[in-house]
């Protein structure tokens, strides 16, 4: 975990005035970051190194689409091409959700298959303690949305809209992770049913995965408020079964 927070510094550290956007979700993303550090270091979790080994997969998926957006060199996934390539204009906020869809909705479930192996998905007791812990992630979650806010208010990036609908939405925000983790668990097991089948299987639901999380990135990069598109549509996307 020191790691990754020291490479997200250096990140952040490289990151000129023109892009304030990619700075505003990865400022995010650090603090973040170190409030499960935090909480591990609490003892929050039932199994404490399983959920420092997810939290580095997790993140070295989003190094590795920020690699591949810099260099050009690799192929970057969809859902983060579009929510890096967004217009640099848009406000902080918009930039903030635009990144925590891409990497929630599109890296997490592959994050926990990176650390889920075939024997531990097929043990209900080591599936159950996962799945508690996944779920504790929200607490933490939670406890940052209102300094989150604050920072995003002290940008000055939300219209009037937006400042009517916070208290909303921080009151929202609770529903909202619960709603997209139990989704994200949902499409971490669709991927694990297409692992199981082989790399071909697998391959076509990724992809399948990679369609959805760009459609709901396209969602929240439409002109209108986007804290009520996501009152009214909700968080997270769903795989749906194998036909």
């Amino acid at each position: 975990m020191a790691a990754v927070v020291a490479r997200m510094q250096q990140c952040l550290d490289r990151l000129g005035p023109a892009q304030h956007g990619h700075r505003a979700f990865l400022s995010t993303y650090l603090r973040t970051t170190v409030a499960v550090g935090e909480a591990i270091g609490r003892g929050v979790f039932e199994d404490s190194t399983w959920v420092e080994a997810w939290d580095v997969a997790f993140a070295d998926l989003y190094f590795d689409a920020l690699d591949a957006d810099a260099t050009a060199g690799e192929r970057v996934p969809l859902p983060w091409r579009l929510a890096l390539g967004a217009p640099p204009d848009l406000p902080p906020l918009r930039h903030v959700l635009l990144g925590i869809n891409a990497h929630i909705n599109y890296d997490l479930p592959q994050a926990l298959l990176a650390v889920i192996d075939d024997r531990d998905f097929a043990d209900p007791v080591v599936m159950e303690r996962r799945r508690r812990d996944h779920e504790r992630i929200d607490a933490v979650l939670r406890a940052r949305v209102g300094a989150e806010n604050e920072e995003l208010v002290a940008q000055s990036g939300v219209t009037l809209l937006d400042r009517v609908l916070q208290p909303v939405n921080h009151r929202a925000s609770g529903r909202f992770l619960r709603m997209a983790r139990r989704k994200v668990w949902h499409n971490a097991l669709e991927l694990q049913q297409a692992r199981l089948t082989g790399p071909e299987a697998y391959a076509v639901r990724l992809r399948e995965l990679e369609a959805l999380s760009a459609a709901r990135i396209d969602d929240l990069l439409a002109p209108g408020p986007v804290l009520l598109r996501l009152g009214i549509n909700g968080s997270g996307i769903l795989l749906p079964p194998v036909r």
